[in-house]
């Protein structure tokens, strides 16, 4: 996939790692951005981006982005939100929020734009995921359930869209320095190098891009004791008894 042939569609783009993705796009000289979002008016004038109104928790506002935006041919999938609820005791509408945005909201795209895709010679599909799909930390597990079905998801409709030649990549990450994650201290990766390592992926073809090094770890031990990844757990486990 050369970037200089497509037309793109960010959800999220106005700030992080969304607006890291059009940024890329326009230095790849992609034929049309455009920069999905809440708020239209919060996007900048610039060539060859088209502000779009679209809230992916709404069946109606993203049937109405299919019909305005039908020749996309790059969709991506960025929007997301964390609330950093805890499953046992946080607040069960944050929890729901994340996983209406997180994924029943790339749900939604992938089956609204599949069709534009198809028509449109297959074209290809990005979902932005997160190591968080793979660990548990004392918080943030909805936040991580949530990615984790979105994991999923990427793996099921990359088989589903197969047949009709749409390629779907799934993007993990560790922090990134976004508005999302702006109180927390961690190494964070730069948002526009993120993005980069993301579309090279997609241009190459890839399943799955793993942005940085604690990634790659993490994911490469999945197959491990879990009594392993959380030592922790297990003196904790041996206290009670």
């Amino acid at each position: 996939m050369d970037m200089r042939n497509e037309i793109a569609l960010v959800t999220g783009a106005n700030r992080g790692i969304g607006n890291g993705f059009v940024e890329e796009l326009r230095a790849r000289g992609a034929k049309k951005i455009y920069a999905a979002v809440r708020r239209p008016e919060t996007v900048p004038e610039m060539e060859g981006v088209v502000p779009l109104r679209l809230d992916v928790t709404d069946d109606a506002s993203v049937a109405r982005a299919a019909e305005l935006a039908g020749d996309t041919t790059l969709l991506i999938n960025n929007a997301g939100v964390s609330t950093f609820a805890r499953l046992t005791d946080g607040a069960e509408e944050d929890i729901r929020l994340e996983m209406e945005t997180n994924f029943f909201g790339p749900l939604r795209m992938v089956r609204a734009f599949a069709p534009i895709l198809g028509a449109n010679g297959g074209g290809a599909v990005l979902n932005v995921l997160s190591v968080m799909a793979w660990m548990a930390f004392e918080h943030s597990n909805g936040y991580g359930a949530s990615k984790a079905a979105a994991w999923s998801l990427t793996n099921g409709v990359r088989h589903e869209l197969a047949a009709q030649g749409t390629r779907v990549t799934g993007l993990a990450m560790a922090s990134v320095d976004t508005d999302m994650i702006a109180d927390i201290e961690d190494e964070k990766s730069d948002p526009r190098v993120i993005a980069k390592a993301a579309l090279d992926g997609v241009e190459a073809g890839a399943f799955e891009v793993l942005a940085d090094a604690r990634t790659a770890g993490w994911k490469a031990r999945l197959g491990e004791d879990p009594a392993l990844l959380y030592p922790h757990l297990t003196e904790v486990g041996a206290a009670g008894r």
